[in-house]
């Protein structure tokens, strides 16, 4: 009897351990759900290109008695993150508010749970230009307009070469007998010698070469292991197992420095806004353009102050780290 009841419970004893430790480590490692409401603001038009991402615009998101806020990116991007599962039935109340632009309600009703996945576009309409904002008389006309830029770069300039001859001053023919240092067959008594060049400081050698130009020398070798390499300083030796011979050692002096370049582009523009975009090592950033006929030159600093626009800047993607510029025009100015 007790065996079978062993039988019986052991299994059943076994399954409940599993299933306790089962929900031990599934509490441990748990984790409250979130429900995050992610979308972009833009401002609205019916030509695509001129609907410009909307940045600082406020985005508020309610449920029930929960209220949650957050503010738009240089790109127009928000993200509102609510803390457990918004079931299907319940509504996401969404408001996006912005100085220069007419605020806007959006009701999220959850359906589906893709219905949180789905990314919202909020775009809004601008509020008129209000005529006291702009100066008196006819707007100034902006014309001919150009980015000027600066960019630093390594390089490397060639500013000379160095020559040096040496030689390796010996007899022929003359019996080694095993009294180094000797030709390479061991037979006749041969002579070292090497020179030594210098490129300076801040300065290294490339493409160094070494030659025998006289005496005998097919009865020379040339040992290339301290210059082939290049550097600051550099040595070619030789050995001579016959008559003095004479070497012409030469090589070419490179100096690494920061080369500065400047650059200019065209702007491309929609309306009454402008886009650009600079690469990352971009220094220096100023606008020229032509304003009411009369050439000027306008640096864009830091906060990206124009007393003709408002501009704007953000990176363009995480690999190629370019900047992305968006200007638009002030009151009483157009192109």
């Amino acid at each position: 009897m007790s065996d079978s009841w062993n039988k019986i419970w052991l299994p059943l004893t076994a399954a409940a351990v599993v299933v306790a430790l089962a929900i031990f480590i599934a509490v441990r490692h748990w984790r409250p759900a979130w429900t995050t409401i992610q979308g972009a603001v833009m401002r609205q038009d019916a030509d695509s290109r001129k609907e410009l991402p909307i940045a600082d615009a406020l985005v508020t998101a309610s449920r029930g008695s929960t209220v949650l806020s957050a503010r738009s990116d240089a790109s127009g991007y928000f993200k509102i993150a609510f803390r457990g599962v918004v079931w299907p039935g319940q509504v996401i109340n969404l408001r996006f508010e912005h100085p220069n632009y007419q605020p806007l309600n959006l009701k999220i009703p959850i359906r589906f749970r893709s219905t949180t996945r789905r990314l919202i576009i909020a775009a809004l309409t601008p509020v008129a230009l209000q005529e006291q904002n702009a100066p008196p008389g006819p707007p100034v006309v902006i014309s001919n307009l150009k980015v000027r830029y600066t960019v630093n770069s390594q390089s490397d300039v060639n500013i000379g070469s160095a020559v040096k001859t040496f030689q390796a001053i010996n007899r022929g023919n003359v019996p080694c007998r095993r009294q180094p240092p000797c030709s390479p067959d061991g037979n006749w008594k041969a002579s070292t010698s090497s020179a030594e060049l210098d490129a300076g400081a801040g300065n290294e050698f490339r493409d160094a070469r070494a030659s025998c130009i006289a005496g005998p020398c097919p009865f020379t070798r040339i040992n290339s292991t301290g210059f082939v390499h290049g550097g600051r300083i550099i040595t070619a030796s030789a050995i001579d197992w016959s008559d003095t011979a004479t070497f012409l050692f030469e090589a070419e002096v490179f100096h690494t420095g920061i080369i500065s370049s400047v650059r200019e582009s065209y702007p491309v523009i929609f309306g009454r806004a402008f886009h650009f975009t600079l690469p990352p090592t971009q220094e220096g950033v100023s606008l020229e353009a032509e304003l009411n006929n009369t050439p000027m030159v306008f640096p864009v600093g830091p906060d990206l102050y124009l007393s003709w626009a408002t501009c704007s800047a953000r990176p363009s993607s995480e690999n190629q780290k370019a900047m992305v510029y968006q200007c638009e025009l002030k009151p009483g100015y157009r192109f």
